[in-house]
C-alpha cells in the first residue's frame, strides 16, 4: 500500500497536525511530516476523527436486499464515515445460528466498504420464548458479543435474566428494544398532545420507561451488562441516571433522528417520520441531548432502518416503521450537538467512536489518532452547508426525514485501515 499524507487537519477539533498513514496503520502525526511519494491530502480547516462505530444497523440480507445489501449498507457507511457497523439479527432468516452470523460477517468482508459486526438474536425466530445459540454465535467465525431481539422487545422477565446470566460468561451484551407489547398495541405514533388531536393511537412514554426500569434492576441482580437500544424519553434518561449511579453496568444510546425531530412533524401525516420508537416532543428532545452531554447516554447510534418505496409511499397506518440514518448522522449531531455548544468534537469521536467501539468490542475501531494505530479515519469538512437530496445516497433505500432539509457538515475522506473508501466526497 502506498503511503497517505493528511495534511493540516485538526486532530479531533484541537491544533492542526498532520498525519501520516502507511499501509493499514498510522505512521506518525505532528508537524511539518512529509513522505516521499505519499498520496496528499489537503485538509485544512477539516476535522479528522477515527472513523465512526455505529452499534445499531439494519443491512436486511439475508431476506430483504430489496431494501439493502450489506453491500449497499456499508457503502452507505462509509459515506457516512464509518468505519464499523454493527448488523441488528431482525434478517430472513434471524441471525439467531452460527450460520447466519457467520453469513452476514464473510458477505461485510467480501464488500469491504467497513467492517460488520452481527448482532445475534436473543431469541429463537426473534419470538422471546426459546434463548437463541448465544454460545455457538460467540465462538462463530463472527465472535458475536452484541445480541438483541432489535425490532422486538425481550418482554418476558425470565428469559431477559437468562439470557444476562449467559452472556456474562464471555463478557457479552444484551442490548434491548424496550418497549412493552401490552401498552403499545395499535400504537401508531407518540401518545401526547399531538396524538390526541390527529386520533392516533398513541404510544406511551411509560412502555419504554417501564422495560428500562425492570432491565437495569435484572443486569443488577445478575451482575451482567445491559444496553438500552434508541432511548426516546425525558424519563428514560433519570432511570439510566438513576442506574448509574448505583453501579449498574447500563450503556444507552440516542438515535441522531430522536436528537432533532419531534412529534409535531406527524401532523403531515408524511409516513416518512414513522419510526420505533416514535417521535417525541420536544420536552424530551431537550433532555435527550443533555444526556448525550453528560454522559449518561454513552453513545450515538444510527438504528438505520431502510425501507423500498412502496413500505413508505402509502397512508400512514399501513406504513412501515423506520428511517436510513447512517449517511447523515453525523451532519445531524454536529447541528444538534455541537452548533449548540453542548458537545465539541472531542465529545462527538467518544460517542461516535470510542464508546461505540468499546461496548461492542470492535476490536481496531474507536483507537486514539496516533503513530502504531490503526488508520481507521474520517475527515470531516464542518464548514460546507448542503440540502439533502436521497437521489445521492449510497443506501438502496431513500426513507430519510431530511429531504430537502440544510445540514451542516460533510464527510470528505474515509479510511478503512489506511485504503480510501471515501475521497473527496466520493465512494473509492
Amino acid at each position: 500500500m502506498s503511503k497517505i499524507l493528511i495534511r493540516g487537519a485538526k486532530v479531533l477539533g484541537g491544533e492542526p497536525q498532520d498525519v501520516l498513514i502507511d499501509g493499514e496503520t498510522i505512521e506518525a502525526v505532528g508537524t511539518g511530516l512529509s513522505a516521499e511519494g505519499a498520496t496528499v491530502v489537503e485538509a485544512a480547516g477539516q476535522i479528522l476523527l477515527p472513523g465512526l462505530v455505529d452499534l445499531h444497523t439494519h443491512l436486511r440480507e439475508p431476506g430483504r436486499e430489496d431494501s439493502e445489501t450489506v453491500l449497499t449498507g456499508t457503502r452507505a457507511a462509509a459515506a457516512g464515515g464509518y468505519t464499523a457497523v454493527f448488523a441488528m439479527a431482525n434478517t430472513h432468516p434471524v441471525a439467531d445460528t452460527a450460520g447466519v452470523v457467520e453469513q452476514v460477517y464473510r458477505l461485510g468482508k467480501e464488500a469491504g466498504y467497513c467492517d460488520v459486526q452481527p448482532i445475534g438474536a436473543v431469541t429463537v425466530g426473534l419470538e422471546g420464548k426459546k434463548l437463541a445459540e448465544l454460545g455457538a454465535m460467540h465462538d462463530s467465525a463472527a465472535g458475536v458479543t452484541v445480541f438483541s431481539d432489535d425490532g422486538k422487545c425481550v418482554d418476558d422477565a425470565v428469559i431477559m435474566r437468562r439470557a444476562l446470566e449467559y452472556v456474562k460468561a464471555f463478557g457479552g451484551v444484551v442490548a434491548q428494544h424496550a418497549q412493552e407489547p401490552r401498552l403499545t398495541e395499535g400504537a401508531q405514533m407518540n401518545e401526547g398532545v399531538v396524538s390526541a388531536e390527529l386520533g392516533l393511537g398513541g404510544w406511551p412514554a411509560v412502555a419504554e420507561e417501564s422495560i428500562i426500569a425492570r432491565d437495569v434492576l435484572l443486569a443488577e441482580h445478575v451482575g451482567s451488562r445491559v444496553h438500552i437500544c434508541h432511548l426516546s424519553t425525558a424519563g428514560s434518561v433519570e432511570i439510566v441516571r438513576w442506574a448509574k449511579s448505583r453501579g449498574i453496568d447500563v450503556t444507552a444510546e440516542v438515535t441522531p433522528h430522536h436528537l432533532l425531530l419531534t412529534d409535531e412533524l406527524v401532523r403531515t401525516y408524511d409516513p416518512v417520520y414513522k419510526v420505533n420508537p416514535p417521535l417525541r416532543t420536544e420536552r424530551d428532545v431537550l433532555a435527550l441531548r443533555e444526556a448525550l452531554a453528560d454522559g449518561t447516554i454513552d453513545i450515538v447510534a444510527t438504528d438505520h432502518a431502510p425501507h423500498p418505496h412502496e413500505d413508505k409511499d402509502c397512508e400512514w397506518a399501513a406504513a412501515a416503521m423506520g428511517m436510513v440514518g447512517l449517511e447523515t448522522a453525523l451532519s445531524v449531531v454536529q447541528q444538534t450537538m455541537v452548533e449548540t455548544g453542548l458537545l465539541d468534537w472531542a465529545g462527538v469521536a467518544d460517542r461516535m467512536s470510542f464508546a461505540p467501539a468499546r461496548i461492542g468490542r470492535a476490536a481496531g475501531h474507536g483507537r486514539p489518532v496516533s503513530a502504531g494505530e490503526p488508520a481507521n479515519l474520517v475527515l470531516v469538512d464542518p464548514a460546507y452547508r448542503g440540502t439533502v437530496d436521497p437521489a445521492d445516497f449510497a443506501s438502496r433505500s431513500r426513507n430519510t426525514p431530511y429531504e430537502g432539509r440544510e445540514l451542516p457538515g460533510r464527510v470528505t475522506h474515509t479510511f478503512l485501515r489506511g485504503r480510501a473508501t471515501v475521497m473527496d466526497g466520493k465512494l473509492a
